[in-house]
């Protein structure tokens, strides 16, 4: 059997079929799954399509003009779209961990076969090219009563799961995890499986967790099956900031610097390790611990305690990253006030013109020292 290339400008979803049909010939059709189709039946906008093509071998992909990208499983690009498109497939657990898996696509695994290896049953729907939802495990009714549910046994294979739910509950605002669900998820952290993920998985559904409507919700379902020991080192954010931060739409940097806010130097350092945070995140973390107590009462500190902080900070030289840390005190408490008198310190002090100083001071060693008392003088002018 020959495919030909659907005309997905047209639509979105299409059928292959042979130049020449008989009875023994199997149809090849494209499904759109996953995702997408539970976003579009929440009245969501979806983000990137996924498809899944049943009864088709990678030759008559390749042959139709599609690139091979995938390297565990058979993935290809649209030649002209470059949307992926994925094999129907089964899988085997071989091991532990995300990468503890062979799996099976050939033209006999039906659509069926290959949603059942899905996590939830909200994700395990898809989309024939008339719009029609197959829905062969309950999807549909568990939008509707907003419940989170794994589809299979197997879910339990798959530590990474723990993460997508949770990031999904964080997510979908409203939806429990179903009793079953949570039951499962506590065997699977039990069972050690959870301390098989690598540290750029749980990374990736962390830092998508935190950038949910409510991210919360997501240390609140690793915490209830007992997973964020194993996950997060046990870390939860204190109540009500990250909302907070959430409500403000700020960015991640600050949302990882609220939810390690009650840590110490330590912790965050070992934790920006073990999970390999990246830089400007940990860095945040760190500059919110230390100088936490002198943002918050800027109003008990004098002139040169009030430059010392910018200086720690290193405010005058890196500003938007200071106006990110000053974002994430009226999360931790502070008025708008304070906010703003760092904003006027900060605009006094960098007002300050050290060049012209620098040109009217004769020897080099006194050029620091004049600026600085210039910016003390400054701050001062504020009071």
């Amino acid at each position: 059997m020959r495919l030909s290339l659907p005309n997905t400008a047209a639509a979105p979803v299409a059928k292959f079929y042979s130049n020449r049909a008989t009875a023994e010939d199997k149809v090849v059709k494209i499904y759109i799954v996953g995702g997408a189709v539970r976003d579009r039946l929440l009245g969501l906008t979806p983000g990137d399509r996924d498809y899944v093509v049943v009864g088709a071998s990678p030759e008559q992909m390749i042959a139709a003009g599609y690139k091979p990208v995938g390297k565990d499983f058979p993935v290809f690009l649209h030649p002209q779209t470059h949307e992926e498109y994925a094999l129907a497939r089964t899988e085997r657990k071989t091991g532990h961990g995300y990468h503890g898996f062979s799996c099976y696509a050939a033209p006999d695994v039906t659509l069926e076969e290959d949603l059942a290896r899905r996590d939830l049953t909200i994700n395990a729907m898809a989309e024939d090219e008339t719009g029609r939802v197959i829905d062969p495990y309950g999807g549909e009714q568990d939008l509707a009563a907003r419940v989170l549910r794994h589809v299979s046994p197997a879910f339990a294979e798959d530590p990474v799961r723990i993460l997508r739910l949770a990031r999904f509950a964080a997510r979908l605002p409203g939806f429990t995890v179903a009793p079953e669900t949570q039951t499962l998820l506590q065997h699977m952290v039990q069972s050690g499986e959870a301390k098989h993920l690598v540290a750029e998985r749980v990374w990736q559904e962390l830092s998508r967790g935190l950038m949910a409507g409510q991210p919360e919700r997501f240390f609140t379902v690793l915490d209830s099956c007992g997973a964020a020991t194993d996950l997060i080192a046990g870390i939860l954010p204190a109540p009500g900031v990250l909302a907070c931060a959430a409500a403000q739409h700020l960015p991640l940097p600050v949302r990882v610097a609220l939810w390690l806010a009650n840590c110490d130097e330590g912790q965050i350092n070992a934790l920006a390790q073990s999970l390999r945070l990246p830089v400007d995140c940990r860095d945040l973390s760190l500059l919110l611990v230390r100088q936490r107590q002198a943002l918050l009462q800027p109003s008990i500190l004098c002139a040169e305690d009030r430059l010392n902080t910018l200086e720690r900070c290193d405010a005058l030289r890196r500003a938007d990253r200071f106006k990110l840390l000053l974002s994430t005190l009226p999360c931790l408490g502070a008025n708008v006030a304070v906010v703003d008198t760092w904003l006027q310190i900060h605009a006094v002090a960098a007002g300050v013109d050290a060049g012209a100083i620098a040109l009217s001071v004769r020897t080099q060693e006194h050029i620091a020292p004049r600026i600085r008392d210039a910016r003390i003088e400054a701050i001062q002018s504020l009071a």
